[in-house]
């Protein structure tokens, strides 16, 4: 019942706008607790590099003096990947458009995370 939740919610962030094109909630540690993924992405790497670029991300923004992570942007020629906290113990890992109009993005984001962390 959570998770059909936890996927309700994916699901409805993938279709607030064409810029996203795919989304997972991840545990902290790496294990994967719901995703609207396309076929053929395998779920164990996207978690495992979700927890290692968190655990990064999260250091250099203590070692660097930047405060408390918000967020991780990788920006390829393809599209881009970003990762946001969903409570304390989960990460939402996005994967938008090239083109994506980033701040409507991260407003959703910042909705649905908000969402997951309540139920998690």
């Amino acid at each position: 019942m959570r998770t059909d939740m936890l996927q309700n919610i994916l699901i409805e962030l993938n279709g607030a706008t064409a810029d996203i094109e795919a989304s997972a909630l991840i545990s902290t540690d790496g294990l994967m607790m719901a995703s609207a993924l396309p076929q053929g992405m395998d779920e164990d790497r996207i978690g495992a590099m979700t927890a290692a670029l968190l655990s990064l991300g999260d250091r250099a923004a203590r070692e660097l003096a930047r405060g408390k992570l918000q967020r991780i942007l990788i920006h390829g020629d393809r599209g881009y990947v970003i990762m946001s906290a969903a409570g304390t113990e989960a990460v939402l890992t996005l994967l938008a458009r090239h083109d994506a109009k980033l701040g409507l993005i991260f407003l959703d984001m910042k909705r649905a995370a908000e969402s997951l962390a309540k139920l998690i």
